[in-house]
């Protein structure tokens, strides 16, 4: 083939995900997979039975419109307005995705010209910068230090350069689980505002807020950068079904922004999956209507496991952070004796039979981030208990 290299140059420091290689070795040792973020049990019983009756039904067999099916993205616009005021059109304001990793991957395609700046939160959710990369782009990160990961928003204005685009955002934050507080959503909203900057925000832990975060868990616990002043013509709000419902499998995410926004991202998405998910889609409509009490009772659940297993981690001899919202716990080892998370983590099934991920991989500066470990609590309780139990063998 000759001496250029297979691969494209912009995506030669990706190779395999952590994921990937983190759950094999879950299989390989038969250890508890408290690595990649997926629930163990499936959501909602009913919103499984919508699904299957739109397949028996022939709903969704067939290509979906392409934008999405009308009665979910009229769903995804209720869901707006009932939890945070913000009023979308269906037909021209929303784009159902293959999941929130597409709906990313196609906004970064859709708006970014090669050599733009995009500044991002360090660590980054992994496929942020093979995103920013396939863009042609240039990835800009602000470094979120333990203990807290709050941003610092002096630190973010100088960041900015005239050859800053865009600035992505995730909160709640992964893997952290940092929550942006108001004060700091609108300086960041008034950044934008003042450099004409557009933004993209992953809000797929929406519904995620623990009660004892800094933004307080009372509705709206979560608040959309969208809904700050100015933000709504400049903002491609990201969220998804598979973390609020547990159908992490179904990969049904969506994009909300103006019809000019939409219609750009819509461009790059239809030649990414076309379209996706056509049943499930009417089953997420219906999961989006739910009683306030699912989402209240679920958020509730996943703080409860998360204390079980921060008391765990710590009794093990971690330092903990406790996160303010999502799926994820961010530790440190070094109150271990240890120093390098990538290989404690490749020995920590050998070990004790419990997988992590190491978030040094999730950093361009690697040393802010190369004795954290992170674990997942969205399994069964009994399952984190005997994950615990494993970790006392530390």
């Amino acid at each position: 083939m000759g001496a250029r290299p297979l691969l494209n140059r912009r995506l030669t420091t990706m190779g395999t995900t952590i994921f990937a290689e983190m759950s094999a070795l879950a299989a390989a040792t038969g250890s508890i997979n408290l690595g990649q973020g997926f629930p163990d049990t499936d959501g909602p019983r009913a919103v499984a039975q919508a699904a299957a009756d739109a397949i028996l039904a022939g709903r969704g067999n067939q290509y979906p419109p392409g934008p999405g099916v009308p009665e979910l993205r009229t769903a995804v616009t209720e869901h707006q307005r009932r939890w945070y005021g913000l009023e979308f059109d269906p037909d021209s304001e929303v784009l159902v995705t293959a999941g929130a990793t597409e709906a990313i991957a196609a906004t970064l395609l859709a708006l970014l010209e090669p050599g733009d700046e995009v500044i991002a939160f360090e660590p980054f959710y992994d496929s942020y910068a093979a995103c920013i990369a396939m863009a042609g782009a240039v990835r800009v990160p602000l470094t979120l230090r333990e203990p807290d990961f709050r941003p610092d928003l002096d630190e973010l204005r100088s960041l900015v350069t005239p050859r800053t685009r865009l600035l992505l955002l995730n909160s709640p934050h992964n893997p952290t689980g940092m929550v942006l507080r108001p004060d700091e959503l609108s300086a960041i909203a008034q950044l934008a505002v003042e450099h004409d900057l557009l933004v993209a925000t992953d809000e797929v832990y929406e519904h995620l807020v623990f009660e004892d975060s800094a933004a307080g868990a009372v509705s709206p616990a979560h608040l959309p950068l969208a809904s700050f002043p100015g933000m709504r013509e400049r903002t491609v709000s990201i969220s998804s079904a598979g973390k609020t419902f547990s159908f992490t499998g179904w990969k049904v995410g969506w994009v909300t922004a103006t019809p000019e926004l939409v219609a750009a991202v819509r461009t790059a998405k239809q030649y990414l999956t076309y379209v996706s998910a056509g049943p499930f889609q009417y089953a997420v409509a219906d999961a989006l209507r739910m009683d306030d009490s699912y989402f209240t009772t679920f958020r509730a659940e996943l703080q409860r496991k998360r204390d079980l297993l921060a008391s765990g981690l710590a009794a093990a001899g971690f330092e903990v952070f406790r996160p303010e919202g999502t799926y994820f716990i961010t530790t440190d080892i070094r109150t271990m004796g240890e120093k390098d998370g990538l290989e404690f983590c490749r020995r920590l099934p050998e070990r004790c039979g419990v997988v992590a991920i190491p978030n040094v991989v999730f950093y361009d500066n690697v040393e802010a981030g190369r004795s954290q470990v992170r674990f997942t609590f969205c399994k069964q309780e009994a399952v984190l208990e005997e994950a615990v139990e494993r970790l006392r063998r530390l």
